[in-house]
C-alpha cells in the first residue's frame, strides 16, 4: 500500500493546531474569572444587607413591637424538628403615586415605622438590586429597588455565535427584562436560618436562562431577639456583561493571534519546503544521466541543519567529482603505462620465434602470443571511451542521411558476418539528421556486434528504420536470451555487460553499448532497450531527431556549423 504524503508544511500547519489550546485555556481563565466575580457579588450584598440591618438594630418600633411583648417568638412557637418551610413572603405590589395598601400584609408595624424603614432603604437603594425588609412574621414591611436591568445595547454577533456553539441561552433574550420583573420573592425556607440569627447567601437560577438571582440575608436585633430579617438581591447580568466582553475581546486577540502564527507558520514552512527543494533540484541537476558530475551544488552559508546539509552535499559532490575524474582518467592512464611493457613483451616473443627453440616450448610461446593479443584488445577497448569522448569534444555536426548510412552498413555486415542473415526495412526517402555519419555507422556497428553475439543461428538479424515528424528510430532486433532483470536501467552504463561467460575468449569490459549511448547523446537521441513481447529476443532502439528534408536542410545545417 502506498503511503500517503505529507509535505513538511502541512506538517507543520498541523502541528500550529496545538495553538488552538490557547483559547481553551483562555475560556477558562474567563470562568475563572466570573466565579471570582461571583463571589464578590455575593460579599457585597451580605455587606449591604448588614448595612441595613445594622441601621434598624434596636428600633423595635419599626417592627410593631415593644420590648415585652406578650406575642410569642418564632423559635418558641417551634416544636423540637420542626423548621419553617416553604414561607412565602407576601409581594409587594409596584410603588406608584397612587399605591393601595397590600390587603394580603397585616398591618403590624405602624405607618410611621414603615416609612422610617422606607426611608432608610430609599437612601441604598440601588438600581440593580431589590431590597426586602421582612419581621419575625414573614410579613413584608417594606421594599425598594428592582431586578429589571437598565436599557443596555445587545451583545456582538461574536459573542452570541460563541454562546450559541456552547449551547448555552443568551441573557439578552426578548423576555429577560419582564421575566426579572416579575421574579417572586424568595420563600420563607430560604430566609428561616437568618430568622435564627445566622447571615445567610444563597444563589437562585432563572429557568431557560444562564442569569443566576444571587441572593443575601441579615437578621435585625432587638436587645437579644431577632425581630426581622433584611434580604437583598441582585442579578448576574453585571457579571455576564463583563465576562462576555473579556470573551469577546478573548476571540478578537485569538483570532488575530491565530492569523499571525498561521502566516509566520505557513511562511517559515513554504521558505524552508523551498530550500529543501532547491537543494534536492541542485543535487539532481549535479549529475547527469551518464553519470558524470556537470556541476557542484553551491554551499549555503545558512547556519542552520538545512544549511550543514547543503554544505555536506556540496562537499561529497566534491570527493564525487574528483573520484569521478581519477576513474575517467584512469583507463588512459592504464592504457598509457601498459603500453612500454606490452611493447617488451612483444618484441621479446618476436626474438624468441627467430631462436632455436626446443619443439614443446613452441605450445607455450603460441600461449604467450594469445595472452598478449588478449591484453593488447583489454587496452584498446579500455581507452576507446576515452578517444570517443574525446572525438565528440572535437567534432563538428553536419547534416546527413542516416537511410544511406544504415544501407551501407548492411551491406558490410553481410559480407563481415557471411554466417548470419541480416533482414533491412529502410524507408524510401531519406531520412536527415544532424551529427556524423562515420559516428553513426559506429554506433550501428556496436548495436549489431552486440546482436550478432547473442543471436542463434537460426534467426536473422533485423535492422529497421523509422522516420516520424520529430524523430528517426534505427532499431536492432535479434532472437535470443532476454535481458535480465538485474540490468534494467543499467545496460547503457560504463563496466557493465550482460554476458555470463564467452566461448571466443574475445574480452568484453561492457563498453560497447555505452559507447553506443555516447554517439546517440552526441546526435541529440537516446537509446532504449526492451524484450520482445514473445520473450526470445531483444530490440536496441537508437531514437535521434530528424532534420528537414532535402538539400535545404543540408544547406542549414552548414550555415549552423
Amino acid at each position: 500500500m502506498k503511503p500517503v504524503r505529507i509535505s513538511l508544511r502541512s506538517k507543520l500547519a498541523l502541528m500550529a493546531l496545538v495553538l488552538l489550546a490557547l483559547p481553551w485555556v483562555g475560556y477558562q481563565y474567563v470562568q475563572e474569572m466570573e466565579r471570582f466575580l461571583l463571589d464578590g457579588q455575593r460579599q457585597g450584598l451580605i455587606a449591604t444587607a448588614r448595612a441595613v440591618a445594622t441601621a434598624l438594630h434596636e428600633r423595635p418600633q419599626l417592627f410593631g413591637r415593644q420590648p415585652g411583648s406578650s406575642m410569642v417568638s418564632l423559635s418558641d412557637s417551634l416544636l423540637p424538628g420542626e423548621e419553617v418551610l416553604e414561607l412565602a413572603i407576601a409581594a409587594m405590589p409596584q410603588q406608584t403615586p397612587t399605591e393601595a395598601p397590600f390587603a394580603a400584609v397585616p398591618p403590624a408595624p405602624t405607618i410611621d415605622g414603615a416609612a422610617e424603614v422606607a426611608a432608610i432603604l430609599r437612601a441604598l437603594e440601588r438600581n440593580t438590586a431589590r431590597i426586602w425588609v421582612v419581621d419575625r412574621d414573614l410579613d413584608v414591611i417594606t421594599h425598594t429597588g428592582s431586578l429589571a436591568p437598565p436599557p443596555t445595547a445587545p451583545p456582538g454577533p461574536l459573542i452570541q455565535f460563541w454562546r450559541g456553539l456552547l449551547g448555552s441561552v443568551g441573557y439578552r433574550s426578548d423576555d429577560i427584562t419582564t421575566r426579572l420583573a416579575d421574579i417572586p420573592p424568595p420563600s420563607g425556607q430560604a430566609i428561616s436560618g437568618t430568622l435564627f440569627g445566622a447571615t445567610t447567601s444563597w444563589l437562585r437560577p432563572i429557568g431557560g436562562s444562564d442569569v443566576l438571582i444571587v441572593a443575601a440575608a441579615h437578621p435585625v436585633w432587638v436587645a437579644d431577639k431577632v425581630q426581622g430579617a433584611v434580604v437583598v438581591e441582585e442579578s448576574t447580568l453585571a457579571i455576564q456583561a463583563v465576562r462576555d466582553a473579556a470573551v469577546e475581546r478573548l476571540a478578537w486577540l485569538t483570532f488575530a493571534g491565530l492569523a499571525i502564527a498561521a502566516v509566520v507558520v505557513l511562511g517559515f514552512a513554504s521558505r524552508l519546503s523551498w530550500r529543501i527543494r532547491s537543494l534536492r533540484d541542485e543535487a539532481e541537476s549535479a549529475i547527469d544521466a551518464r553519470g558524470r558530475i556537470t556541476g557542484l551544488t553551491a554551499a549555503s552559508t545558512a547556519g542552520d541543519e538545512v544549511g550543514d546539509l547543503s554544505r555536506s552535499f556540496s562537499t561529497l559532490l566534491a570527493r564525487l567529482a574528483q573520484h569521478h575524474q581519477y576513474l575517467e582518467t584512469m583507463a588512459s592512464r592504464l592504457s598509457h603505462e601498459l603500453r612500454t611493457p606490452v611493447a617488451v613483451v612483444r618484441s621479446s616473443l618476436e626474438n624468441l620465434q627467430l631462436e632455436a627453440l626446443p619443439p614443446e616450448a613452441s605450445t607455450y610461446l603460441d600461449r604467450a602470443h594469445a595472452g598478449l593479443h588478449r591484453l593488447t584488445r583489454i587496452l584498446a577497448r579500455m581507452s576507446e571511451a576515452t578517444r570517443m569522448e574525446q572525438a565528440l569534444a572535437t567534432t563538428d555536426p553536419e547534416g546527413f542521411d542516416l537511410r544511406g548510412v544504415v544501407a551501407e552498413c548492411i551491406d558490410g555486415y553481410r559480407l563481415a558476418h557471411a554466417d548470419r542473415r541480416f533482414e533491412d526495412a529502410l524507408p524510401d526517402q531519406p531520412v536527415w539528421v544532424r551529427g556524423a555519419p562515420d559516428l553513426a555507422a559506429q554506433m550501428l556497428d556496436k548495436l549489431v556486434s552486440n546482436a550478432v553475439d547473442f543471436t542463434t543461428a537460426d534467426h536473422p538479424i533485423q535492422i529497421e528504420l523509422n522516420r516520424t515528424d520529430t524523430q528517426a528510430e534505427l532499431s536492432v532486433t535479434n532472437h535470443g536470451p532476454t535481458l535480465p532483470r538485474a540490468l534494467e536501467g543499467k545496460l547503457f552504463d560504463s563496466m557493465v555487460s550482460g554476458r555470463s561467460a564467452d566461448a571466443t575468449g574475445e574480452p568484453h569490459l561492457g563498453l560497447g553499448l555505452y559507447v553506443a549511448q555516447l554517439i546517440a547523446g552526441f546526435h541529440g537521441g537516446k537509446l532504449a532497450a526492451q524484450n520482445l513481447p514473445s520473450g526470445k529476443g531483444v530490440r536496441v532502439t537508437a531514437m535521434l531527431p530528424t532534420r528537414a528534408s532535402g538539400a535545404h536542410a543540408t544547406a542549414a545545417d552548414r550555415q549552423q556549423i
